[in-house]
């Protein structure tokens, strides 16, 4: 019996794998053009990491973590999300030295517990963004005209820009007191994660998947409508930029994000099509001095990659995964002579195939035209006595002499 894979995980055949290629270094020339630099952490923290710096009230870590002790009898934790690996490497690595802001960028997998469907897996990857350093609504409005570059590098159209403010801890307190009493109305009536945050965390009621918790939450306070006057003073400084600079925006302040570190500008890009969130972030102001490194202002996002391939491909139908330049025949007598010839060639950025299993000469054939070669070149005896071989062209039928130097080859298929 075949040992079969995980339930929640998926193999990424070369098939799909050219797709992820081609979307994950679009990204990469954005993200460097904005002078981010990438940085990977391990797939495995301390478990207080993400207790901490995602919190405990929040479905992450009650519900979704992979958890596990040691052979040393240590908790840990594959990680559910990149930011708190990446900030603990901040300050373990002495990165709160170098000229602020610092500017991060990964391409992880991730790990949670959570139900199987469409778009959404156990094993999941996730590209993100962390600019570290200042609290300026500029960094805000830089991280999110990135964001939308990404989408316009990709000719991905028919998303929405959603924004939100959830204040700070100073204005929560007071915002946290009106929810209680809006929520103690009804607090029979919730389900029980939502009950032991009742005291906790009442905001993390409102990022409730329950059906009965959602209809119950109608009605329910703004965050937005509390703001003291310094978080209200910025986000209105990154609504004004934002508008200054055209850039389409919606007010939703329902937005709360799932994780406990969020502060003040909170933002989500929508799928129109399916109305699922493909990308989010926001600020997270006290997550470095949480770790226990010094205040330290900070924002980020997360790409879900799954569901942005899946975008991807629907918007261009026609992507071509990479193929063979030429494909060299030869009989065994000059497999040395085609050996000597793909690897010339292949130095020189031409993707060659050759024949390794001893072939006829028509099977040779029949397997260029199956891999979908764009050139053929036979070589026997007949050619490399003269140094002269026809290159054929596997669309059109046409051929051409040419003689075996390099360059001459590579002229003829790279015009």
């Amino acid at each position: 019996m075949i040992i079969q894979k995980p339930k929640g995980t998926k193999d990424l055949l070369p098939e799909e794998t050219y797709q992820w290629q081609e979307v994950e270094n679009k990204i990469k020339k954005v993200l460097e053009s904005y002078c981010y630099k990438e940085i990977r952490v391990p797939v495995f923290e301390h478990t207080e990491l993400f207790q901490r710096g995602v919190g405990e009230t929040t479905d992450v870590v009650q519900k979704e973590m992979y958890t596990f002790d040691d052979k040393g009898g240590r908790s840990i934790t594959l990680r559910p999300e990149g930011t708190a690996g990446v900030v603990r490497a901040y300050l373990e690595n002495g990165m709160a030295s170098k000229p602020s802001p610092v500017k991060l960028w990964y391409n992880m997998a991730m790990y949670r517990y959570e139900n199987v469907q469409k778009g959404r897996f156990r094993e999941f990857h996730q590209t993100g963004a962390e600019l570290i350093g200042t609290s300026s609504y500029l960094a805000d409005v830089e991280i999110i005209l990135m964001a939308i570059q990404i989408f316009k590098k990709l000719a991905i159209p028919n998303i929405t820009l959603t924004i939100n403010s959830i204040g700070c801890p100073t204005c929560r307190a007071k915002y946290q007191e009106v929810l209680r009493e809006f929520f103690s109305q009804n607090i029979g009536q919730y389900c029980e994660t939502c009950k032991t945050r009742f005291e906790k965390n009442p905001m993390r009621i409102l990022d409730c998947k329950e059906k009965k918790c959602r209809t119950l939450n109608i009605g329910a306070p703004r965050m937005i409508d509390y703001l003291c006057e310094e978080c209200k003073e910025h986000f209105e400084n990154v609504k004004n930029t934002l508008t200054a600079l055209d850039v389409d925006y919606e007010i939703d302040t329902n937005i709360v994000r799932g994780l406990d570190y969020y502060t003040k500008t909170v933002f989500e890009f929508i799928d129109n099509t399916s109305g699922l969130t493909v990308l989010g972030g926001g600020r997270y102001d006290g997550l470095v001095e949480e770790f226990g490194g010094q205040p330290t202002p900070a924002i980020g996002f997360a790409i879900g990659m799954e569901r942005l391939i899946e975008m991807y491909c629907e918007n261009h139908k026609n992507l071509i995964e990479s193929i063979p330049d030429i494909y060299i025949l030869s009989m065994e007598h000059e497999s040395i002579e085609a050996i000597r010839l793909a690897e010339i060639l292949r130095k020189e950025g031409i993707i060659v195939e050759k024949d390794i299993l001893q072939r006829s000469f028509k099977a040779q054939m029949r397997y260029a035209d199956k891999i979908k070669a764009k050139f053929l070149l036979v070589i026997g005896e007949t050619e490399i006595r003269n140094h002269k071989a026809k290159i054929k062209n596997m669309q059109t039928g046409d051929e051409i002499e040419v003689s075996l130097e390099k360059d001459e080859i590579i002229q003829n298929i790279c015009h």
